[in-house]
């Protein structure tokens, strides 16, 4: 997408609303108003809208409506997910280890986090390999009978890469260990199945498939506990509190039906290999990073030698292209990627991280 000659390649860090979309929202905005927790005509309207959101949400991941769970967005679903089953594992059997993949985004490693310093929990950190996957059997060997939650990213926000989270799924469903993936990125572009993948937990963001910002989705399998972290109402099954934004939600389910239906279409993945074909050229200080097959199809990301990644988006911005520096959560921060520096790359590799990601509007011109 080329607005005046400036072009955006940041689509994993945002993706604009679909016209479509924002029509299913817009009479919540305005004539269909009313709190959908109240009893009157109006309301119920409202309410229908939530529960038909919510059902055409299970229907596209195989889950059943009472497994959806509405939030703010990704960072709070991975919050919830994370805080949520470690505190419930914490105080149903006294389980209190965490095992978490270095690759993960913030939300899930700095929650993990957290839970270390201030609630007891012991963190241990899944290792990965040069293309930033997790091997299954390192999650075997690491599971303990005290572990709470064990979470692994489906398809990376940096790197792009996709783990083997049915695997993982199988081998934490054997061991009674609660499993949460982090689909945020996923969801625009791969088929998700939660009957087949068999995770207990599962977070989405609708602003990374056309969807508005400030919405986001938490699958919960229903015999997975979570201790709810904020209180107050009944709203979404007694797990998260607060009045459901309406028009959110309509245009999350709406946008959610959209990505998947155009799921497996080749023509961000040519840009793509394009992208990891070409760039490379440049010489041999650059280095595609991530997995070579195994990786999101609109996603190609690079370690470049001896550069500042965030001077380097800055003048790509400058020549008109808006791309980043590994996560968008990160922008501003001149420290070296933690992702990056996960796979093995030395920091001065992984201070020159780049990540270039197309979208639906993406022309061949574009890249």
């Amino acid at each position: 997408m080329a607005h005046d000659g400036y072009v955006y390649l940041d689509y994993a860090a945002s993706t604009p609303l679909d016209p479509a979309v924002l029509a299913a929202m817009t009479p919540y905005f305005s004539s269909e108003f009313a709190n959908p927790s109240s009893l009157h005509m109006a309301g119920q309207r409202a309410e229908a809208a939530v529960e038909s959101a919510r059902e055409t949400i299970a229907g596209l991941l195989h889950a059943s409506p009472d497994e959806i769970i509405f939030t703010s967005g990704g960072t709070e679903s991975d919050n919830l997910a994370v805080r949520g089953s470690a505190h419930a594992a914490a105080r149903t059997r006294g389980a209190d280890h965490l095992l978490v993949s270095a690759v993960e985004h913030h939300a899930v490693l700095q929650t993990a986090r957290d839970l270390a310093r201030h609630f007891g929990f012991t963190l241990e950190i899944l290792p990965v390999d040069g293309t930033g996957r997790v091997d299954p059997e390192e999650v075997r060997k690491r599971l303990r009978p005290s572990t709470a939650v064990v979470s692994v990213i489906y398809g990376n926000n940096e790197i792009g890469t996709i783990n083997p989270v049915a695997d993982i799924a199988r081998i934490c469903r054997e061991r009674g260990v609660v499993f949460h993936t982090d689909a945020v990125q996923a969801a625009a572009h791969l088929a998700i199945d939660v009957d087949e993948i068999q995770v207990d937990l599962l977070s989405l963001g609708a602003h990374k498939f056309y969807g508005p910002k400030g919405v986001g989705v938490l699958y919960r399998r229903r015999d997975s506990p979570v201790q709810p972290q904020s209180t107050g109402g009944q709203q979404e099954h007694g797990v998260r509190a607060g009045t459901q934004s309406v028009p959110l939600i309509v245009g999350c389910a709406e946008a959610l039906r959209l990505a998947q239906a155009e799921v497996g279409s080749p023509a961000r993945t040519s840009l793509r290999d394009h992208l990891l074909a070409h760039v490379p050229e440049a010489g041999p200080n650059v280095l595609v990073t991530g997995h070579p097959v195994e990786r999101l199809p609109n996603h190609a990301s690079f370690a470049i030698h001896g550069v500042d990644g965030n001077l380097l988006v800055a003048a790509l911005d400058r020549a008109g292209f808006a791309c980043s520096t590994g996560s968008a959560c990160k922008t501003g921060d001149p420290e070296p990627s933690e992702v990056v520096l996960a796979l093995g790359f030395e920091p001065e590799w992984a201070l020159g991280s780049l990540r270039v990601t197309v979208g639906r509007p993406t022309t061949t011109q574009d890249v």
